[in-house]
Formats: C-alpha cells, sequence, structure tokens
C-alpha cells in the first residue's frame, strides 16, 4: 500500500477532530489569555486552523526558509477560522492524496532565517511538524476552551461534557 493512502486516514480523522473543536470556538473570546506568555485563544485556535498549509508546503517544496516576518491569517469569527480551515484542510488532502512514495521519502528542510532547524525525509515532516503538530496545538486549544467554560466533544472517546450530557440523557 502507497504511504500516501496509509496516512490519508489518519489525516482524515485528525481533521475532523479538529473540526468539532475549532466549532466551539467562541466569537468574542478571541483575545483571551491564559498567562501573559500565552498567545491568545485566536491566535491559537488560527495557528490551529493554518496547520495543514504545512502540508501543504511540505509537499509542494523541497525547503522552506522562514524569516519571522510571514503574514499570519487573522480570522476574527468562529465562521472565518472554519472557512479556512475546510480550505487549507481539502488542499493538503489532494495533494497528499497524489503524492507518491518517491515524493515522500525525499528530504525536506526547513530553516529560520538561513539557519537549519531540521532535514527529514517529507513523511516524517507530515508526522511530526503536521498532525503531531496539530494534535499537540488541538489539546492546548481545549485546555483554553475549558478554561472558558465552554463545553466540548471528545476526540478520541467522550470527553467530559459528553459524558454529562449522556447522564442527562440516560436519567
Amino acid at each position: 500500500m502507497p504511504i500516501a493512502q496509509m496516512l490519508l486516514p489518519e489525516f482524515d480523522q485528525e481533521v475532523k477532530n479538529t473540526r468539532k473543536l475549532l466549532e466551539c470556538v467562541p466569537d468574542g473570546k478571541f483575545e483571551y489569555k491564559p498567562h501573559e506568555k500565552s498567545m491568545s485563544l485566536g491566535r491559537l485556535a488560527s495557528h490551529v486552523a493554518e496547520l495543514p498549509t504545512y502540508m501543504t508546503s511540505t509537499l509542494r517544496l523541497e525547503k522552506l526558509d522562514l524569516t519571522g516576518e510571514e503574514k499570519r491569517a487573522e480570522p476574527k469569527t468562529c465562521k472565518e477560522l472554519l472557512e479556512s480551515f475546510d480550505k487549507v484542510a481539502a488542499e493538503a488532502r489532494e495533494l497528499l492524496s497524489k503524492a507518491t512514495d518517491e515524493e515522500l521519502a525525499k528530504m525536506w528542510t526547513l530553516t529560520y532565517k538561513g539557519q537549519q532547524i531540521f532535514s527529514m525525509p517529507r513523511t516524517a515532516v507530515l508526522r511530526s511538524m503536521v498532525i503531531s503538530h496539530l494534535i499537540h496545538h488541538r489539546g492546548q486549544l481545549g485546555v483554553y476552551l475549558r478554561l472558558n467554560n465552554v463545553e466540548f466533544p471528545g476526540m478520541y472517546g467522550p470527553s467530559a461534557d459528553d459524558m454529562k450530557n449522556f447522564q442527562a440523557q440516560s436519567a
């Protein structure tokens, strides 16, 4: 089985889980920060929503040199977050579905202001810098939502909110 075909189900599941959580981001709370060193809720949600673009860059380029001056998307509403996420996730999925094993085995390099951060096969980049990175920040976003008393569904089983709703329905 081609590598891309093995990665697609995982990508699809994580996109589905991510969208469920992004749907819970409340308008009017985008400036919330749990700590002065933390990203705002809006920035974190935007980062989560843009992470599929990392797959797109990995599959289209052989090297990415970040300058620190990259323009970031700044959605202002949950609706804008979801529209952006749906678009970039679909584009990333399309590219992954067409990727060959040969393309996925090629080395890919990330640099920042000319300094190499890492160089590894594209497959490893997709698993670490895209999928694992997405899961990591989605977990952070769940904490931000919990701190704002926002209910959200479970990702790999029921959340505390799901359990509360299940218990209420069975009572």
